[in-house]
């Protein structure tokens, strides 16, 4: 047979393959169309007996987002999520929109396996349902994907998490630890769980994962019984900033396990509790001040900010004002760190975002979580965000800042002549 005859006998299979792909792309983007109405309409139904001010039903649809595409393993797909409009008065605190969760806006391509399915499992679907809900997103190798075969992977990576529980970090250094309790609050065997979460900085400005553990609400037996199985593992020196919330539990711990340690709270969860104890009629206005004191160049400024805020709303508003003065000292300790350092700082953003959407979740489906698969499912999850966790700015600071040099409004302090 000619070379040529062959190639023309192999240009029908690949034209029916494109064919096929074709088809099979179609009906992705048809199921994965019904799957976002479904989920709208799930939405929909739970607003329909909100009305605004002037009686009317408040949460209604609105058209559709702008057309974007998912990369599948089929190639691209088109996708389009509906959109709904909040009839609430203009400035309106708690303002509704429909966010969907199985088509987030960052959503730009499907994720592996490895990501995709502990994704999914926190976000209600059922070990019985990933086969199906799998195969339009993710092509072939969603093949062989049964209720065992999901059990056999949790396993697996329940396994894997364990042997990460207690890996040595006596190399290990951090400059910074952020910190959390996240609640999840539903498919949960117990209200009281919350997953305790630490990501730290090493000295090359890298973000990871330290620790995480099935917590106790945010108690400080728990925290601290984090922090000393860090210390037992090799972890002999402490961070010299830790960002967190208010939760007194980790505060507590941490001054028995790592007393050198200084205290940052974070800007975020302060400003929504100081905000919360005011009218809202004044809220924006508010808030706007207490972003004068975080954003100051200098401590002095930020403290002649904080004064001024305290002044203004002391007297109606004592539980704001108070709310604020008692943690002012942990609020500033960022000024006396490198200037390219304080956006990290100030917040617990790297915890805060990797859990964002898992958050999101909020209905209950059949069955619950246990206690083992809640953790094993968010250890995978942060695995995976960790990926993408960008370095923090000012690297070359950070051997500084484990050396102890002194830093007054973010500028490194020169020593004194003789």
């Amino acid at each position: 047979m000619k070379k040529d005859t062959v190639v023309e006998l192999r240009k029908p299979e690949e034209s029916f393959q494109d064919s096929l792909t074709e088809i099979l792309r179609k009906g992705a983007r048809k199921m994965i169309a019904e799957a976002v109405e479904a989920e709208f309409d799930a939405f929909m139904t739970k607003c329909s007996t909100l009305v605004d001010d002037e009686g009317r039903q408040r949460i209604v649809r609105n058209g559709h987002m702008p057309e974007r595409e998912v990369l599948t393993s089929l190639g691209p797909i088109t996708v389009q999520v509906p959109r709904s409009k909040d009839r609430a008065k203009a400035g309106t605190h708690g303002k509704i929109r429909y966010s969907s969760a199985f088509l987030p806006p960052y959503l730009r391509k499907t994720k592996t396996m490895a990501d995709l399915i502990p994704w999914l499992y926190l976000k209600g679907i059922s070990t019985g349902d990933f086969s199906e809900a799998l195969a339009s997103l993710v092509g072939k190798s969603a093949l062989g994907l049964s209720a065992s075969t999901i059990s056999r992977m949790k396993e697996t990576w329940q396994a894997e998490m364990e042997s990460w529980q207690k890996r040595s970090l006596a190399n290990k250094r951090y400059v910074y630890f952020w910190v959390d309790g996240v609640h999840f609050g539903t498919r949960l065997e117990k209200d009281n769980q919350c997953i305790l979460v630490i990501i730290g900085a090493t000295e090359d400005g890298t973000k990871e994962l330290v620790g995480i553990v099935d917590g106790f609400r945010e108690s400080e037996q728990s925290w601290l019984e984090l922090l000393l199985d860090l210390k037992q593992r090799g972890l002999k020196d402490g961070p010299k900033v830790a960002v967190g919330d208010g939760a007194l539990g980790f505060w507590k711990a941490l001054s028995r396990a790592y007393s050198g340690t200084r205290r940052q709270r974070c800007w975020v969860h302060k400003t929504v509790n100081v905000i919360d104890k005011l009218p809202k009629a004044i809220q924006k206005k508010a808030k706007d001040s207490l972003q004068q004191i975080w954003m100051s160049e200098t401590k002095k400024d930020a403290e002649k900010a904080f004064d001024h805020f305290v002044n203004t709303y002391q007297a109606k508003y004592p539980k704001a004002t108070d709310c604020l003065t008692k943690d002012r000292d942990v609020l500033l300790t960022f000024f006396d760190f490198p200037a390219e350092h304080w956006v990290h700082l100030r917040t617990t953003n790297p915890i805060e975002s990797t859990f964002a959407t898992v958050r999101l979740r909020t209905a209950k489906t059949r069955g619950s979580l246990n206690r083992d698969t809640m953790l094993t499912m968010v250890f995978k999850l942060c695995l995976s965000a960790q990926n993408h966790w960008r370095k923090l700015n000012g690297q070359k600071h950070l051997a500084e800042v484990l050396e102890g040099i002194n830093f007054v409004d973010g500028i490194r302090k020169m020593k004194e002549a003789a």
